[in-house]
């Protein structure tokens, strides 16, 4: 991981661990469009509130931090990205495991402009995501996830780069 990396990781982590809200760890494994591996470690920190309380579900949401690294055919090429965003969770209603669905945008840093082959012209990207997976009773998730993360056009080329990754997260 390049030094640059670790004082943000660790102020993130310490920011969102320090808190009586509900507070989860994940991991991911995953591929790019290009099929490249992507490997990404996260803490999320969940609202207070929720919303559109019916009999089928909730809308609620949590905060989610993320190093993710991006394999590269050549090792020394690998790319590093830290993000943040706000991700919505509509949780369903249902005995034992419940099905959610999730949407999020939000914002990513990467270690440099090429990523996967892909020419990112900036470090500074959206990250928008698409998930849907099990919140099971032990309060863990299993899911899959899509994420896109480009510059919005704000400056060329913009040709953006997708993870496509299976989820596994455990509350703190």
């Amino acid at each position: 991981m390049s030094r640059k990396f670790v004082p943000t990781l660790f102020a993130l982590g310490c920011v969102m661990a320090g808190t009586t809200q509900a507070a989860e760890l994940s991991g991911a494994i995953g591929v790019t469009g290009q099929g490249e591996m992507t490997y990404r470690a996260g803490l999320s920190r969940a609202w207070e509130q929720s919303w559109w309380q019916t009999e089928s579900g909730h809308l609620g949401g949590h905060w989610d931090a993320g190093y993710t690294y991006w394999q590269s055919g050549d090792e020394a090429a690998g790319a590093h990205s830290l993000s943040l965003s706000p991700v919505l969770v509509y949780t369903f209603n249902a005995d034992g495991a419940q099905p959610f669905m999730e949407f999020g945008i939000g914002a990513a840093l990467f270690s440099g402009i090429e990523v996967g082959g892909r020419n990112m012209s900036s470090a500074l990207h959206f990250e928008d995501r698409l998930g849907a997976g099990l919140q099971l009773r032990n309060g863990g998730r299993l899911g899959i996830r899509a994420i896109h993360y480009s510059n919005a056009g704000l400056k060329s080329p913009n040709e953006g780069i997708e993870s496509y990754s299976l989820v596994v997260s455990w509350p703190l």
